[in-house]
């Protein structure tokens, strides 16, 4: 199991500007602070992926034996496990770079907001 959490490392931090942190004593992987992916539940041999509900969805229902999300209000706001024993290198990577993405794109929104309400003289 530890070749697939080293993959799963791997892989995220392949992303821009990616960096492992560490989160409640657990491995997370970042982008500006702020977490895309985490490997909280790699004792049970899954990854957890911060997805919109709408990619949450699609993951599940296109790959049910490899996604599902996480149980209780997390999984409700789109943090979503990948069985890292089932998922292909070519999943998972798309699968980190949409959790990724996310995280990009809330950023470039905050950052577009800030600079409209105060913009450069």
């Amino acid at each position: 199991m530890s070749t697939r959490i080293d993959l799963f490392r791997r892989l995220a931090l392949t992303l821009p500007e990616a960096q492992e942190s560490s989160h409640m004593g657990n491995p997370d992987f970042r982008l500006n602070d702020r977490i895309f992916a985490t490997l909280s539940a790699q004792d049970r041999g899954l990854g957890t992926l911060k997805l919109t509900l709408e990619q949450q969805q699609s993951f599940i229902t296109e790959m049910p034996d490899i996604f599902e999300p996480v149980h209780g209000g997390w999984g409700r706001m789109g943090m979503t496990f990948v069985d890292l024993r089932r998922v292909d290198e070519a999943i998972l990577h798309g699968a980190l770079t949409a959790a990724y993405n996310n995280v990009k794109a809330k950023q470039a929104k905050k950052k577009t907001t800030r600079s409209v309400k105060h913009p450069a003289k």
